[in-house]
């Protein structure tokens, strides 16, 4: 099998894309894509999918595949053909090999250089096994997209649910409970240091961190947070303040109360909170958190926070139900939990197996 050398500007160009602040997008279901990914959503579009994204300024050479239109903001560049004979799903992977993160032009606001980019030297096989690599590694894709819809519409079920029942108060048995002072008879008004168990992380000297797996998965912000589960990069081998598997994690510095839980045992540091229900309702504590926590940066009423101090965490009042009504909730949302987290685990090793296919795929180690 031939494989020909170009250079990256051969094959393609990477075009600016275009100012969109917040406050100028309209409702709509169009992505706006930003270099962290998908930065919300707009009635219009800019670019007809399917397309590439590459971060520009901010997460430096991130690469995004969009199957459908989509609006790139001024922070990223969009892809188009610069050869013939390329496949765009090919070029997509062969992106996500190239050292772009590397090719920053400003140490003070990192930013991809262009003709550095257009500068790296690439090959690539004839375009009948372009569209067999990228048909196998679209195949993993596939597949993680996929769980990643059922994921949303569990999430989705549970949320309504708690919505339901905790928020619009129509619980099972609603219609013969008495209301007192706003809130259901034999309910409660606890705060989170009567609920929960909950430890402030504290960040462990830089020198203790590491990429390679040595010690324990370190967080201490909301880098590595997802739409639920943490995902790990960075490593500690000092131990300094430990979340367990299961426990919430609670971002404390802006943005304050973005959550996520953890699969595993990891070392939190000052950006974040453990917490764990005092009763056994890790569930239920999960979605009142998620439901008080409502917006970023606003906690319960709408105070709005840059940072929170553990007494602030621990003061923080939120409406408890009776403790049949929270296991009657969690009757539905453990199993719901369950499957959200198998799927999360399943998507994890797609992508291990996904990661370690493509460099050698790119690379014509594996011939196809």
């Amino acid at each position: 099998m031939t494989w020909a050398q170009y250079t990256l500007e051969e094959l393609l160009i990477l075009n600016y894309g275009k100012s969109l602040p917040e406050n100028k997008r309209s409702s709509g279901e169009v992505p706006v894509y930003g270099s962290g990914g998908i930065a919300g959503f707009h009635k219009e579009h800019l670019v007809s999918g399917p397309g590439i994204i590459v971060g520009r300024k901010g997460s430096v050479g991130a690469v995004f595949f969009e199957k459908n239109d989509f609006f790139p903001i001024d922070t990223v560049y969009f892809v188009t053909h610069n050869h013939n004979e390329t496949d765009l799903r090919f070029l997509y992977y062969m992106l996500k090999c190239l050292p772009l993160e590397s090719l920053n032009s400003d140490a003070a606001v990192p930013g991809l250089n262009r003709n550095h980019a257009y500068s790296l030297k690439v090959r690539i096989p004839n375009y009948n096994v372009q569209r067999e690599i990228a048909s196998i590694l679209s195949a993993y894709d596939d597949l993680i997209e996929n769980n990643n819809r059922r994921i949303q519409l569990l999430e989705e079920s549970a949320r309504l649910l708690y919505q339901e029942w905790f928020v619009r108060l129509r619980f099972p048995g609603y219609e013969h409970t008495r209301i007192v002072d706003g809130v259901p008879e034999g309910w409660e008004k606890n705060t989170l240091s009567e609920l929960s168990d909950v430890t402030m992380g504290q960040s462990p000297e830089s020198k203790f961190y590491n990429k390679v797996g040595n010690g324990l998965p370190f967080h201490q912000g909301v880098s590595d947070f997802s739409e639920r589960f943490v995902s790990h990069s960075t490593y500690s081998t000092a131990l300094n303040r430990i979340a367990n598997a299961g426990d919430i994690l609670c971002s404390v510095r802006a943005p304050v109360g973005r959550l996520n839980l953890t699969v595993d045992k990891i070392v939190i540091g000052r950006g974040l909170a453990a917490i764990r229900s005092k009763m056994g309702h890790q569930s239920f504590l999960y979605y009142q958190l998620k439901n008080h926590f409502f917006k970023e940066d606003m906690i319960g009423g709408g105070a709005i926070f840059a940072s929170v101090t553990k007494k602030d965490l621990l003061s923080q009042v939120m409406l408890t139900p009776n403790g049949t009504l929270m296991r009657s909730f969690e009757e539905f949302s453990v199993p719901v939990d369950m499957q959200i987290q198998n799927l999360f685990v399943q998507n994890q090793k797609l992508k291990a197996a996904r990661d370690l296919l493509l460099p050698r795929l790119m690379s014509g180690e594996i011939v196809v």
